[in-house]
């Protein structure tokens, strides 16, 4: 079925929500490169340090779609925990025959092809890579600039933003995520990391 960005929220499921992507996520090797997460992800100071790159591109998708860099780190961290390669888990059939993975969601802000696609022929650039930050920036500021602009959410607002980035436009509207207790818990972390977040970048900045 083909997704777009009106209807789909960009990934996943309710187990790997709920534990932030830190445990169940399937990763490819690190190596010496940037697949895995940064040394202290809940420190926004210390990713920057680590990987000014990250400052640039969150900047830079800020700058371009009015999506505070602080609210982009948070879902980006209930996401993927930073890590470029995050993928949803391997499901199997008797706990022993592979049965392909949950969806296809991965990358940073682990974006489903449908809504991937939506994003390259759209705003994205032809070879937009869900593992590169800049481009998963960007597909982050306009997915939820989009979004909120259509629902009436602010972009300050990292709680909603997050709920309409899970449950898309359609099922933002229709309240989908208000009977979902599990989610509404994960909203709050989401916006408790954004406030977090922010406090640490207006220190740091000093």
């Amino acid at each position: 079925m083909t997704q777009t960005a009106n209807d789909t929220a960009p990934f996943l499921t309710r187990r790997r929500m709920i534990l932030g992507g830190t445990g169940l996520l399937a990763l490819s090797a690190c190596g010496g490169g940037y697949g895995g997460a940064p040394a202290n992800p809940e420190d926004a100071c210390a990713i920057f340090r680590e990987r000014p790159h990250y400052q640039r591109a969150l900047e830079a998708s800020a700058r371009k779609w009015g999506v505070p860099v602080h609210v982009q780190m948070a879902l980006i961290y209930q996401e993927s925990t930073f890590r470029a390669t995050a993928r949803p888990p391997k499901r199997y059939v008797l706990f022993i025959i592979p049965k392909g993975r949950a969806s296809s969601a991965r990358g940073y802000a682990q974006a489903l092809d449908g809504t991937w696609d939506d994003y390259r022929n759209g705003p994205g650039r032809a070879g937009a890579s869900r593992s590169n930050i800049r481009d998963a920036t960007d597909f982050i500021g306009w997915y939820v600039s989009t979004n909120n602009a259509a629902l009436g959410i602010t972009n300050t607002d990292a709680r909603n933003s997050y709920l309409a980035y899970h449950e898309g436009r359609t099922g933002y509207r229709r309240g989908s995520h208000n009977g979902k207790t599990w989610l509404l818990n994960v909203a709050d972390g989401v916006a408790a990391r954004a406030a977090r977040y922010e406090a640490q970048l207006g220190y740091c900045s000093r």
